[in-house]
């Protein structure tokens, strides 16, 4: 190991999550050194002492710990693996820690990578959103032993609640997919919650509170379903990122043998608001699926954008693979569906479809 004590530490990725992450290592005094591949979003950290960098391979550079917290998968690799990457500008053992929630897969090649090289590459993603990343109160999984990230400990005890130790390259990523598949169906169970109360007559408060009293409660329910009702989409966690993860998670399923029906329920739902505008919006306008077209429209969705009928909608998949079908438009018929639930259901409930 080249260093006993972090001195110096190099950030990729300044957006929703990276910059109050950067904030909290500023805070605790570490010399900091920023990348972004839009800068004005790392100049407020600039302003507070951190260094800019032009490229990941000019951030990693002199770092003893390379933090990256990018959106996709492929966004990953090209930090790590292609022109101006951090696994070759990084110093011999450093490490370089990915918060960012990706593929298993990719997380042992980049630790297998780096160590051949006298490096260290650990996957460690996070669960907490933008409010957990502002209070410091992250939940880390990391895939690396409590021994092998002692070392790292002083850095990310600046933005973590708690951490676990997974063990092995990659188990830090699927312990964080296994997160969001739970997630993804308590996204939906509320979401299905609050549209049998609204076309009941049901006050959606009352019914939020009765709910989180009892065992249909969900850190998903208490957070977000306020926001769903109020008509507040804005987010802390982007739902074409949600869509990314769910579509990793299946993925990953897929490759050991398992299905994942309420995953896949949820995979084609946000699917299908990423195709019809609401891929910036928050997790929490998965509700506007069940709400009027009207609404909908309020809040920047567009349902004419959805054709299940011509081959599909065009977007990246959820590798990150630009220019790849969604599982909707490869599933004739899914996303349709689900515009047509969201259309009729008044006519369906009155016995007219």
């Amino acid at each position: 190991m080249a260093f006993v004590r972090v001195r110096k530490v190099a950030l990729v990725g300044t957006g929703i999550m990276g910059a109050p992450i950067a904030r909290h290592i500023l805070d605790a005094g570490f010399d900091l050194t920023v990348h972004n591949r839009t800068k004005e979003k790392a100049d407020p950290l600039v302003e507070a002492g951190a260094h800019w960098a032009d490229t990941p391979a000019a951030a990693a550079r002199d770092a003893d710990v390379i933090l990256t917290m990018v959106g996709y998968p492929n966004d990953v690799e090209d930090v790590y693996l292609g022109k101006d990457g951090i696994l070759d500008a990084a110093p011999k053992g450093a490490w370089m820690v990915d918060l960012t929630t990706s593929s298993p897969t990719l997380a042992r090649e980049l630790h297998d990578a780096a160590e051949v090289v006298n490096k260290h590459a650990v996957d460690c993603p996070v669960t907490g959103g933008q409010q957990g990343a502002e209070d410091g109160t992250l939940t880390l999984m990391m895939g690396a032993t409590e021994v092998d990230a002692k070392v790292l400990l002083p850095v990310l005890n600046t933005f973590a609640g708690s951490i676990h130790y997974l063990g092995r390259p990659g188990d830090g990523q699927t312990c964080k997919l296994c997160n969001q598949v739970s997630l993804a169906s308590c996204m939906v169970g509320y979401a299905d919650a609050l549209a049998l109360a609204r076309q009941s007559g049901l006050d959606l408060d009352q019914v939020v509170d009765v709910l989180s009293q009892g065992m249909g409660d969900s850190a998903a329910l208490e957070k977000l379903a306020p926001k769903s009702v109020v008509g507040d989409y804005r987010p802390g966690f982007l739902s074409e990122h949600m869509r990314k993860d769910i579509g990793l998670a299946l993925r990953d399923a897929e490759d050991v043998g398992v299905d994942l029906p309420g995953a896949d329920t949820a995979f084609n739902l946000y699917d299908v608001l990423c195709q019809i505008g609401g891929s910036k919006l928050g997790t929490q306008a998965i509700t506007l699926l069940y709400q009027d077209e009207g609404e909908a429209t309020a809040a920047g969705l567009d349902w004419s954008l959805l054709d299940a009928d011509d081959g599909g909608y065009v977007d990246k998949d959820a590798s990150g693979e630009k220019d790849a079908p969604s599982r909707a438009a490869a599933a004739p018929g899914r996303g349709k569906r689900v515009q047509l639930v969201s259309h009729t259901r008044t006519a369906s409930q009155n016995g007219e479809a």
